[in-house]
């Protein structure tokens, strides 16, 4: 099939979920194909959604083996969900080309012995698990990445599109009439993060962090 249109998915991560929405861009403003809320565990239990909380309490053999195998997880059913999202812009003729994933701020972490030791760099971990996750299952797909600090994510899109930032919410809350609920700040953000990876600075291509 012919695709004349690009579409891109924008991701907000938490512990074991994300939202996921899938944009295109018409005539300067961004359409919503679709949106969901993807479960990156198979049991969306506390122990699987906290991976490196659970390894804390284990030897340090099997809380290495259980984050592996949680990782393994989250990319494979992200991977799913890619997807079957992928097969959805398909068939309104639009092709699914690119990724915009919201990072948190932090640095770099440690080993995982240091992580353990570590109560913030636990919660930290536990997050990055799912974005690492939700980036290598869209890379698998041949999806290109753009990546944003969720506090810079505003002023990049006022920067990337002329608007003021006003505007730019006014607009991504519009979307969610149509749509009804969840439209949350999940889904807003998710959206933001799409449409700048499908927006003037991304015509270049190639992989982005911000």
């Amino acid at each position: 099939m012919a695709h004349s249109k690009q579409a891109a998915l924008g991701f907000r991560a938490h512990s074991g979920w994300a939202a996921v929405v899938a944009v295109r861009v018409d005539e300067g403003a961004p359409v919503v194909l679709a949106r969901q809320r993807v479960h990156l565990v198979e049991t969306f239990t506390y122990e699987f959604r906290q991976p490196y909380h659970t390894a804390k309490k284990m030897p340090p053999g099997e809380g290495r083996e259980f984050i592996w195998q949680m990782r393994t997880e989250a990319t494979r059913l992200a991977y799913r969900a890619i997807r079957e999202l992928e097969s959805r812009t398909q068939e309104q003729g639009v092709k699914l080309a690119r990724c915009g994933l919201l990072l948190a701020s932090g640095r770099p972490l440690p080993a995982l012995d240091k992580i353990l030791a570590s109560h913030a760099l636990i919660h930290t971990a536990d997050g990055e698990l799912f974005r690492e996750a939700l980036l290598h299952a869209s890379g698998r797909c041949g999806l290109r990445d753009f990546r944003i600090k969720e506090r810079e994510l505003l002023d990049r899109a006022v920067q990337a599109f002329r608007l003021r930032p006003a505007e730019i919410m006014r607009r991504v809350t519009e979307l969610g009439r149509s749509l009804g609920s969840p439209w949350s700040q999940d889904e807003k953000f998710a959206t933001m993060a799409a449409w700048l990876a499908l927006g003037p600075s991304r015509k270049s291509g190639g992989k982005t962090r911000a």
